[in-house]
């Protein structure tokens, strides 16, 4: 049986410092999320605004993928390791398609490059 838990009652831990605005370690707003580090925090700031959000550019990258699959004919057999890669990315990008299907998303599937939400 699942557990139900009303909003704000899960076991959530904050340290909450009246020092920390102070001495760095500041939060700017009521949520903050930290993606990890970066080394260009800039540039990757403005890909995210001009370019499209991470979500965006997976989706197409997984797009572009189905497409490559569909014409990916190897010169010779693949070992054990590369056809499980290979599987493994034609199931992810199936479920993917699942999904963006539910949403009247375009999804492009891998084996036929084409749109299946029609």
């Amino acid at each position: 049986m699942t557990a139900f838990r009303l909003p704000l009652s899960g076991n959530v831990s904050q340290l909450i410092s009246p020092w920390a605005g102070w001495f760095g370690n500041s939060q700017l707003g009521l949520i903050n999320i930290n993606l990890g580090q970066s080394s260009a925090p800039e540039v990757e700031q403005e890909i995210l605004e001009d370019v499209g959000s991470y979500g965006r550019q997976l989706g197409r990258i997984g797009d572009a993928l189905a497409v490559l699959i569909t014409h990916f004919h190897p010169e010779r057999p693949l070992d054990p390791k590369e056809e499980k890669a290979i599987r493994a990315l034609r199931a992810m990008l199936d479920q993917i398609g699942d999904i963006k299907q539910r949403h009247d998303r375009v999804a492009i599937r891998p084996g036929t490059g084409r749109d299946h939400s029609e």
